[in-house]
């Protein structure tokens, strides 16, 4: 992420000093690595929000629906596994915020926050060769999180406050793009401890092996993925380091630990060779174009479409078609995006035809097809072709309980369809979604535009409010919610609006209060 934004945030954060009363933190019967006592569950948290509302504001945060489901699909079931085998007790699960932001950026890397945020970078989504590999660092990542490696390690620093450690992750982070940036990031004779703060113990680091890999093998996922990825990470561990493999920094690999999952999966029934996962590879090829979207770059995806060729497997073919249409779509080059979508759905129907359809088996929300269909309403959305988007993904007329990403890519078409007849629809599917997942800022974003379409004035209004509630930004929510108010006062009010204004009137308070929280700590 940008260094130079990075300077701004660490220099605010370290302008913020806030003093906690030690507070025992909650026993789950966890070995003697540090107990965590310095920092509460709330305490924990709020340093986590704290960190996560700046990487919210980073240019390089990315919200993208289908990468966005590609993660949570891995993730929720990681979630499901942890509680039942006790790794993830009922209070940690309510109030930590078990959220995963990406970041586009090329290096592979991923990270745990303090108060359950996590971050992947799109270069990791890239490198891995199938789903279980990715769901092994999740599951690894998530062990930190629910073991509370990070708090128990703040027990070393003891003397600094949580919101300077959290600086000093912040400068860590950067330290990912640039050993320069980091330099200059890390100011006050505080390098050692900020280098140092992401780098767990080699204690903690089999701890989270350990508990990840049971997460893991409890979850469904083929326990070689933990394997692979670690054979991944040791490989790039012997080439000249370029800062592009940060990971291993802040994880740093041993022979043991790699021979210990080598042990571990021997005692667990080896499952059947996996067959060619095309759908990971065009989610992969996604990550890459969204990591490196300079004209270069974008220029270098068109051209290793050319390199599809009979020399590469059909996985690595199908990649680079994809790569290449989502590239051309990026320069706006739209012929040359029909042109390799095209080709894009030949190779697809091929590998299908050739395995007798179990080409594209996979889970409903993995599969090849499904990406493929998303793709191609993607293509035609930035053709202005709305209409096609919509028999695209929803062929049948709308449907109840679309997918998040159809779901999203429908409503966003329907913003330049006024007066279309799936409006109204789409607009309940989508408050559906906002209501069982509050914290979904691209759905709040996204409703309110349909509902600015409406003349929904004040229910707009409030959506974006939500929305920067779901990005932490109190200010910005504020400054919404706000303006929601006084349309509600000057009576300008919709049937039913009475209700909308207790409701603004309601998340007004709390956003203020979030703010005024925000600014006692700094001062």
């Amino acid at each position: 992420m940008k260094n130079k934004l990075r300077l701004h945030l660490l220099l605010a954060s370290l302008a913020c000093a806030v003093t906690f009363a030690p507070v025992r933190a909650q026993t789950l019967g966890l070995p003697a690595l540090g107990d965590g006592e310095s920092i509460s569950l709330s305490a924990e948290r709020q340093l986590g929000d704290r960190i996560a509302r700046e990487l919210y504001r980073d240019p390089d945060f990315l919200e993208d629906a289908v990468l966005d489901e590609y993660i949570q699909q891995l993730w929720a079931p990681l979630i499901k596994s942890a509680a039942a085998r006790g790794d993830l007790s009922p209070e940690l699960q309510e109030r930590f915020a078990w959220r995963i932001l990406l970041g586009r950026d090329r290096t592979v890397n991923a990270f745990a926050l303090p108060g359950g945020y996590l971050g992947v970078h799109l270069g990791l989504i890239a490198v891995v060769s199938s789903h279980d590999e990715l769901a092994s660092v999740l599951a690894h990542e998530l062990s930190h999180v629910t073991q509370r490696h990070i708090a128990r390690s703040m027990d070393d620093q003891a003397k600094m406050t949580p919101w300077v450690i959290g600086s000093m992750i912040l400068g860590a982070l950067a330290a990912s793009k640039s050993a320069q940036g980091a330099q200059a990031l890390i100011v006050g004779g505080q390098a050692a401890a900020a280098q140092s703060q992401l780098s767990y113990s080699r204690d903690m680091e089999r701890e989270a092996d350990r508990v990840g890999y049971g997460i893991l093998v409890d979850a469904g996922y083929d326990p070689k993925g933990f394997v692979g990825m670690f054979a991944k990470l040791q490989q790039a561990s012997g080439l000249n380091d370029s800062g592009a493999f940060p990971y291993l920094r802040s994880h740093p690999l041993t022979t043991e630990r790699l021979a210990d999952m080598q042990a571990r999966q021997q005692l667990n029934a080896s499952a059947a060779a996996a067959p060619s996962d095309v759908a990971q590879a065009m989610l992969a090829a996604r990550a890459r174009v969204l990591a490196q979207s300079s004209p270069d770059a974008l220029r270098a995806w068109t051209q290793d479409e050319r390199q599809a060729g009979a020399e590469r497997s059909e996985v690595q073919q199908i990649g680079a078609l994809y790569a290449a249409t989502l590239a051309y779509l990026q320069m706006r080059n739209m012929e040359g995006a029909d042109r390799t979508l095209a080709s894009l759905t030949d190779r697809l129907a091929k590998v299908q035809a050739d395995k007798g359809g179990q080409g594209l088996q996979a889970a409903p929300e993995m599969a090849a097809s499904r990406w493929l269909r998303l793709l191609r309403a993607e293509v035609a959305f930035k053709q202005n072709r709305f209409e096609a988007v919509l028999t695209t993904l929803v062929p049948n007329g709308p449907q109840a309980n679309l997918p998040r990403p159809e779901l999203i890519a429908v409503a966003q078409a329907l913003q330049r369809l006024p007066q279309h007849p799936w409006l109204d629809g789409i607009t309940r599917q989508l408050r559906s979604t906002v209501q069982r997942s509050p914290n979904d800022a691209q759905a709040w974003q996204t409703l309110a535009g349909l509902l600015s379409l409406q003349g929904a004035a004040l229910g707009a209004l409030r959506a974006e409010g939500e929305a920067q509630i779901a990005r932490l930004d109190w200010t910005g929510a504020v400054d919404r919610l706000r303006a929601a108010q006084d349309r509600a006062r000057q009576g300008r009010l919709l049937p039913g609006d009475h209700i909308e204004a207790s409701i603004v009137d309601a998340r007004l308070r709390y956003a203020q209060d979030r703010l005024r929280d925000m600014q006692v700590q700094r001062n």
